[in-house]
């Protein structure tokens, strides 16, 4: 084992003892699926660029430390299904079930939107 992967590996034990938390599990959300989450962030929330990349990439963060990205996959995509005009979009916006989580993941994101002062 080179010096570099052990070291990697002693700083990844390093973090699940001192969090409480596997360093596995503190950031299952895969990096394509990360940066498609900051660029719609930095989309909807134009301003100095640099600026946005941080406070949304810390939104995500935040947003991981909540739930899993299984549970973001869901969410995210019950959220922007419901836009779906006509009959398809219908059922979905009329099913109770997927209004309460639409609900739930709209309001996780104004929390750590703020949180982050991407709004205000």
């Amino acid at each position: 084992m080179t010096l570099l992967r052990l070291l990697t590996a002693a700083a990844a034990s390093l973090i699940g003892l001192l969090t409480g938390v596997p360093a596995q599990a503190a950031n299952d959300f895969p990096t394509v699926a990360r940066v498609l989450y900051v660029h719609e962030c930095m989309r909807d929330h134009p301003g100095p660029h640099f600026e946005m990349v941080n406070k949304c990439a810390c939104a995500l963060d935040k947003l991981s430390d909540q739930i899993s990205f299984d549970e973001y996959e869901t969410l995210s995509t019950e959220a922007n299904a419901t836009t779906i005009g006509g009959e398809r979009g219908a059922y979905l916006r009329e099913n109770e079930g997927v209004q309460t989580a639409v609900r739930r993941y709209r309001k996780l994101q104004t929390e750590v939107k703020k949180a982050c002062f991407v709004i205000r």
